[in-house]
């Protein structure tokens, strides 16, 4: 048989890139498969090198809120491409996304930009100790805050759904350094900050995992983790590269109601350029070099590329208060549509959602935590991936991550979607 262009691109690409993919998920390792090759994507559809048509559901792992190429940031990246690409040197565009940003996200006094998430949280990280005088940390098992050595101890995403939930090339003091608590389960927290008595410098978690699935932190959780860092004078770090202006105007800090000291933000304010930030108190975040003696600096941090594009999603969805009503229709339909299927199935599922971000796991029970979400038959969701694909539909390629939905995706893309869902789902219940 004939290979497709995306076989021979792949077979091609893992002789000169490591396992073909300058990101682990994209192998299609998890789902028994190889990847696609895109060539194109407009509004809620992608397009592969063999001209195949998919509506996509992780709109570049979140990013594209508003789908592919919307013109509104097409035509800012035109005109901003003809000024020039960087320059190494302030841009006025800095400034006014920096004000957008606390404009939005009452807990953010000052903003720093960087060129990702990961960037975004070990610099987080860094302030936090720099400004308490402390080493150590406390991370949730199953939350995923970038590849930065310290946080890959016990993380989700990439290194859950291959299986690396410790990468090697983490050094034993980095671990020393890493306390990893249970998701949901304040009395976990409690614990392990009476054992290490002020020697804590900071409390990093995602309110909203994406990472080990949808999977939602409680009220009582999150409010628990707020006061016993105001008490014990422990930074709160929201991890917000993915609920950031994806689940609210205001991250899912405004969701909750919970201010934390720093947060962490990516993917919707690059506006689908590479980009990242961190901001939170100002007496934290002057301590940051130039302005005080914690360094942290990027060459490219706050090009002018990245903040065109960033500048206007964010300004389109302050200029726009509905966008996050439309979300909420559109996902609920979805989720509605895949309920009523899953209501007379045999096998169990639990479907958890938060907005526009959603995750079907195939286990028995609710997934409230990491032991819960591991318990995730990973074969059958690869049947059901690879099945759902042939049908049009692509979902992130792994358990353990989260489908987006877009401002884009219209009564046909999420009817089709969950007629597809049925059959894929019933076909899998009679094996």
């Amino acid at each position: 048989m004939k290979m497709s262009k995306s076989e021979q691109l792949f077979k091609e690409s893992q002789k000169f890139i490591p396992g073909g993919v300058n990101s682990p998920v994209r192998a299609f390792k998890a789902v028994g498969s190889n990847p696609i090759f895109i060539r194109r994507g407009e509004g809620s559809k992608f397009y592969d090198v063999d001209g195949n048509e998919y509506i996509d559901y992780i709109g570049s792992w979140g990013p594209h809120i508003f789908g592919h190429n919307p013109a509104f940031i097409k035509e800012a990246l035109l005109k901003a491409v003809e000024n020039g690409t960087s320059f190494g040197a302030p841009t006025e565009l800095e400034l006014k996304i920096a004000k957008l940003i606390i404009e939005m996200v009452p807990s953010v006094e000052m903003v720093r930009m960087v060129n990702s998430g990961t960037e975004a949280t070990m610099s987080a990280v860094r302030a936090a100790r720099g400004f308490t005088g402390k080493d150590k940390f406390i991370k949730f098992e199953g939350c995923y805050h970038g590849h930065a050595d310290y946080f890959l101890i016990k993380a989700g995403s990439g290194a859950l759904t291959l299986g690396i939930p410790t990468s090697p090339g983490v050094t034993k003091g980095n671990a020393a350094d890493t306390l990893i608590a249970d998701y949901n389960d304040i009395d976990s927290v409690k614990k392990i900050i009476t054992q290490n008595k002020n020697e804590i410098a900071a409390i990093i978690v995602e309110p909203i995992a994406g990472n080990m699935g949808v999977v939602p932190a409680s009220n009582e959780f999150l409010k628990g983790l707020r006061n016993i860092c105001s008490e014990e004078k422990i930074v709160l770090i929201f991890d917000e590269v993915m609920t950031g202006f994806r689940v609210a105007k205001g991250g899912a800090q405004e969701l909750y109601g919970i201010k934390p000291d720093l947060s962490t933000f990516g993917k919707i304010i690059g506006g689908g350029l590479p980009v990242g930030a961190f901001g939170g108190k100002k007496e934290i975040m002057e301590m940051i070099a130039p302005c005080g003696p914690i360094y942290q600096a990027g060459t490219l941090s706050g090009n002018p590329l990245a903040m065109t594009a960033g500048y206007a999603a964010l300004q389109y969805i302050n200029k726009n208060p509905g966008v996050y009503s439309l979300l909420e229709k559109k996902s609920a339909y979805l989720e509605n549509g895949i309920r009523s299927a899953l209501h007379d199935i045999k096998k169990r599922y639990a479907l958890n959602r938060v907005g526009s971000m959603m995750t079907l796991f195939f286990v028995d029970g609710e997934v409230n935590n990491f032991k819960t979400a591991i318990k995730s038959n990973t074969a059958t969701f690869g049947k059901y991936f690879n099945r759902m694909l042939e049908k049009g539909i692509y979902l992130a390629p792994a358990q353990f991550e989260a489908i987006f939905v877009s401002t884009v995706h219209n009564q046909i893309d999420l009817d089709k979607t969950i007629n597809s869902f049925i059959s894929t789902i019933s076909s899998l219940d009679s094996e």
